[in-house]
């Protein structure tokens, strides 16, 4: 696992967004789920912080999907997950 996925703080840090929308999906599956993923549903989860709030926006919303296979795996997952949570 990279450094930048051991550092709790700085991903919850990253979680924070300008569109509350984009952040009531990020902060929830950090919170909830991150801890106990998988190293590799860890390192999507850091890849998918690293995009753009208005592409985050569209892929939550399934306005869009991404082109990267990776990306649209995790945002699936992310939503699957909160959809399940009680």
């Amino acid at each position: 696992m990279t450094a930048k996925a051991q550092n709790m703080g700085y991903l919850a840090w990253q979680c924070r967004r300008g569109i509350k929308e984009v952040e009531v999906i990020l902060l929830p599956y950090f919170e909830l789920f991150f801890t106990a993923a998988p190293d590799s549903e860890k390192q999507l989860f850091v890849k998918l912080l690293e995009e753009q709030d208005p592409d985050l926006f569209e892929w939550f919303t399934h306005r869009s999907i991404p082109d990267d296979k990776d990306l649209a795996e995790i945002v699936e997952i992310v939503l699957q997950k909160l959809a399940t949570r009680s």
